[in-house]
């Protein structure tokens, strides 16, 4: 799977966010605020995302629908596994050890991961 572009991201965060397909001006409305694109330029990014096989454009209408074939769960998980893979040689612990050390991890996130770890050895178990 092909990485997305922060751009990209941006748009499927949109796609996402909806249960049914959307058109391309509703994905422009979307985008408000962060972009101040014209539509030839989404138009740009959504052909380009589908080239990558994060989009599909049904055209089988008078008006064309763009929805995810990508799932957001697909992609974080990827993204996740390419990131560890990367910077902490695979190694989760590696990547909680060195968010603890620089502080960039809240005493409540802590504690969840702690739940979260328990829940799991518990798991194992059963």
């Amino acid at each position: 799977m092909k990485k997305l572009s922060d751009s990209e991201y941006e748009i499927m965060k949109i796609l996402w966010g909806q249960d049914a397909p959307m058109t391309s001006n509703e994905i422009l409305e979307g985008l408000k605020g962060r972009y101040d694109w014209k539509l030839a330029a989404l138009m740009t990014f959504l052909a380009r995302m589908a080239d990558k096989g994060y989009v599909v454009c049904d055209r089988s209408t008078r008006t064309n629908y763009y929805s995810a074939l990508v799932s957001q769960r697909e992609y974080q998980v990827q993204e996740s596994r390419t990131l560890l893979e990367k910077l902490y040689d695979n190694s989760a612990a590696k990547m909680i050890a060195q968010l603890c050390k620089t502080n960039n991890i809240s005493r409540k996130e802590i504690v969840e991961l702690r739940e979260y770890l328990n829940a799991l050895e518990g798991r194992d178990e059963k």
